[in-house]
């Protein structure tokens, strides 16, 4: 009798702290954190505890005011939860908790009376709410189904609310993905305003403490997805509660978490639960056995996440590779970059799976798996031919935009696909219809870039296709958009009369220059060199007055590595100048003078009195970077394409000296490889400089 007593005192207690909580959460729901309460639901507070004298309390509590009936829904070892329903107007409270055994009769009466009453009063309870006071439970889902938009979610909602209100936010998120970016802005406007949506965030605070943890994260993230302000009550509110009750996060709750916490703002709450979220998953990681929902936590868990938290998850993704689905193996590429974790097996391994499945691989996965790569900087050659040859072999069913979307990205990895850029350029030449504005500055970003054309058979024939149909938009083309498109064109030595004409108007040369960009002014420093180095016979007599550039400053390490190599080589530092600056803002590594035979190097201090005609060949040393060649090959890019191509115009041998083959090589074997370079009999000719490549 004692466990019974105190058994009801205490649902007592929480029975009077519900109806204290759900009058007092009366607020303004969408006000910017200021309560606002309505005085006048006060009284029944009042009138409850002024009410609540001993004798009276089973009568009051029990008094057609409240239906008691049992839940199925959820169940402890001996105790069955109970749901308090206002018959006047629908309470979702919190679970009152009895034991099974006891009953609401008095305790005087016989076993077999007392099992009567307890059936009767259950099947009259029943009764009573489904008549009367229970509507029909509906699904997000469902209710996705059959309203068409936000309004009717919510007129439903004032028909019959029913329990959760969270498929009801739930199923107007479902239905605004469906909508186009018009509509979606009508029908929120539309949902502020209606009558119903007030009440049904109220219902949604109320029901925060109890419904399901699943069903408040999905809630919350439907509620920031429908743009209601962070900074509402009614969304902080939601936040501390999932704060709160963060320990019930199982598995899915830990992918639904994730993806709550990505579409948030930066605040306080959101913060702290993201902290927590972020313990939760250090404890929970190896409990994870789904590979999408360690897949969705492992994106979703912040580039700041701590390095320790990074590389367990990466461990166990590492264990579960076996159980990869191609899928699983293409989203990889994704979810290390969303972390900025990069994980070269990890890599490797899903590389693997992406090639060997590569037939019928949507473009959608193609291009993040050519993003994530350059992201991670991650340069895997045989996934990038992989790649390229498979669009390269289905080109015929690949759309225009979609192929040169494919080159922009290989080019921003530095990867010149050969095959792919030909068929590409064959059909530009086929159908120069295709091309737009947009188009056309790609196209010549992308070729110039990679140093294309001169590998191409077509080149002409392209670069005129080109010209033309960029003349066809200087009407309306913008300054800095035609200064890219002249720049790709010098970078390609090809100089089409429109275009430079237009470019080299004073009142466009004075609109660039005033732009804060310094690259305006380093791209018309190049179109000065072009113009008077290469061959332009009709723009040689123009001249630019441009603002001097900073010089550019050499690599040290490298550079003293060399130097060394040099001295040994010619007999001392005597023998060749560092760090030499060109006019034309061009500087060289080193350079050497060699007399007429090619067999000696002079000396500097012979250099004023030796005579010009005996100096025959001038040597410049160029220490370069792995980025100045295409990806794979010894296949320079456009700049150091052109710049070879001028200093080959200012008389000089160019030797290219790549810095990490030299970081490599013993002194001896450097020693051996600059003799070689530097006393071969004929310097390469402009044309074969420009064409060299291992592809």
């Amino acid at each position: 009798m004692n466990n019974k007593a105190g058994s009801f005192f205490w649902n007592l207690r929480q029975f009077s702290t519900l109806v204290s909580t759900s009058r007092t959460m009366r607020l303004c729901c969408l006000g910017l954190c200021k309560p606002k309460i309505v005085h006048s639901n006060w009284n029944i507070l009042n009138n409850f505890h002024n009410r609540m004298q001993s004798t009276d309390i089973i009568r009051y509590l029990f008094q057609d005011a409240f239906i008691f009936k049992s839940d199925v829904g959820f169940q402890t070892k001996g105790i069955s939860t109970l749901t308090a329903l206002r018959i006047e107007r629908l309470l979702y409270a919190k679970r009152l908790f009895f034991d099974s055994k006891q009953s609401l009769v008095p305790v005087d009466k016989s076993d077999d009376e007392l099992k009567k009453v307890n059936l009767n009063h259950e099947v009259s309870n029943e009764d009573v709410l489904t008549k009367e006071t229970k509507p029909n439970r509906i699904s997000s889902r469902k209710l996705s189904e059959e309203c068409n938009s936000l309004s009717d979610v919510l007129d439903a909602f004032s028909k019959a609310p029913t329990f959760p209100s969270s498929n009801y936010f739930t199923a107007m998120w479902t239905i605004a993905k469906r909508l186009s970016d018009d509509q979606k802005r009508f029908e929120k406007r539309l949902m502020f305003s209606h009558p119903a949506f007030n009440q049904l965030c109220e219902h949604m605070m109320r029901e925060a403490k109890i419904m399901q943890y699943k069903y408040l994260l999905f809630s919350l993230h439907a509620i920031v997805k429908l743009g209601i302000p962070q900074n509402t009550i009614l969304v902080q509110t939601l936040l501390r509660v999932t704060q709160e009750r963060i320990n019930e996060c199982d598995e899915i709750c830990l992918s639904v978490l994730s993806t709550v916490l990505e579409a948030m703002e930066p605040c306080k709450n959101v913060h702290v639960l993201r902290t927590g979220f972020r313990i939760l998953v250090d404890q929970q990681v190896w409990k994870i056995e789904d590979v999408f929902t360690l897949q969705v936590v492992m994106k979703y868990i912040g580039k700041d996440a701590p390095i320790a938290l990074k590389r367990k998850l990466e461990m166990k993704a590492l264990r579960e590779l076996d159980r990869f689905s191609v899928l699983n193996s293409q989203h990889m590429f994704e979810v290390l970059a969303a972390m900025n974790h990069r994980s070269l097996i990890l890599l490797d391994e899903c590389s693997k799976v992406v090639l060997d499945n590569i037939h019928g691989c949507p473009l959608r996965i193609m291009i993040n798996i050519l993003q994530s790569c350059k992201d991670l900087q991650y340069h895997n050659l045989d996934l990038f031919k992989g790649l390229a040859d498979y669009v390269a072999a289905t080109f015929d069913i690949w759309k225009f935009r979609k192929v040169l979307f494919i080159l922009i990205l290989f080019e921003n990895l530095g990867f010149r696909p050969v095959g792919l850029m030909d068929l590409f350029m064959k059909r530009i030449v086929e159908d120069p219809e295709s091309l737009n504005m947009k188009n056309i500055l790609s196209i010549l970003h992308t070729y110039s870039s990679l140093n294309h054309v001169y590998k191409c058979q077509n080149k002409e024939q392209f670069v005129e296709v080109m010209a033309s149909a960029l003349t066809g938009y200087l009407h309306t083309i913008s300054s800095e958009n035609l200064l890219d498109a002249v720049y790709s064109f010098c970078l390609m030595n090809y100089f089409p009369l429109a275009p430079f004409n237009q470019l080299l108007q004073k009142d466009i040369i004075s609109e660039l220059l005033t732009s804060d960009d310094m690259k305006n002014a380093y791209k018309l420093h190049t179109l000065d060199t072009c113009l008077k180095l290469d061959d332009t016979v009709f723009l040689k007599d123009i001249a630019l007055s441009l603002p001097q550039l900073p010089r550019e400053l050499p690599s040290s390490h490298t550079n003293a590595k060399v130097a060394e190599v040099l001295s040994r080589l010619l007999g001392g530092e005597g023998h060749f100048s560092k760090d030499v600056h060109l006019p034309h803002n061009y500087h060289i590594d080193f350079e050497i003078r060699m007399d007429t035979n090619r067999n000696q190097v002079l000396p500097l201090s012979d250099v004023d009195t030796t005579s010009a005609t005996d100096i025959q060949r001038l040597v410049a040393v160029l220490c370069v970077s792995r980025s100045a060649y295409c990806l794979g090959s010894s296949h320079p890019r456009g700049f150091l394409a052109m710049k070879m191509r001028h200093l080959n115009a200012m008389g000089f041998h160019v030797i290219l000296v790549n810095n990490w083959e030299m970081d490599k090589l013993e002194m001896e074997d450097a020693v051996t490889f600059l003799k070689t370079k530097i006393y071969s009999v004929e310097a390469l000719p402009v044309a074969a400089v420009n064409v060299q490549s291992t592809q």
